[in-house]
């Protein structure tokens, strides 16, 4: 089967599968949730769905907690960090207008006043939400962005 065509974040696996693909307990999955660090599908009887995204996403959380020695406060603050405007490019104006470019707290994808360029983006598809896919050296990636 090629996979070259297939939708990395299109909302396939059950909690469950999630948990066995990744190696992630479904406690944890649900505290990664609640902390802001993987943003599920919801269907419309408010079950979670997640995507090849997700799956990596929690290897990387894994990754970061084991061998990093992060704890989920760190993990976060680390995404906070990531200058979404360079990834995504964004003029000024926009910046301004976009909680993400101050916040040293939460994730492009949690803050509440986007800017216009995000505002109508659905976050599990954007390119800043899918860096765990990059999950390596994060410095090395971004500075592909200078």
């Amino acid at each position: 089967m090629n996979t070259d065509n297939l939708d990395t974040t299109a909302p396939v696996y059950t909690l469950s599968v999630t948990a066995k693909l990744s190696g992630t307990t479904v406690y944890s999955i649900r505290q990664y949730i609640d902390k802001g660090l993987l943003i599920p599908f919801r269907t419309k009887t408010n079950r979670h769905l997640f995507s090849q995204v997700d799956v990596k996403r929690l290897k990387c959380i894994r990754r970061y907690l084991d061998d990093m020695g992060l704890n989920i406060a760190g993990i976060k603050a680390q995404f906070a960090l990531v200058p979404c405007w360079k990834i995504k490019p964004c003029s000024i104006e926009d910046r301004s207008n976009c909680e993400a470019y101050d916040s040293v707290t939460q994730p492009c994808w949690e803050v509440s006043v986007k800017g216009p360029a995000c505002r109508t983006v659905d976050c599990r598809t954007c390119a800043v939400y899918k860096l765990p896919e990059k999950c390596g050296d994060l410095k090395s990636y971004l500075k592909t962005f200078e």
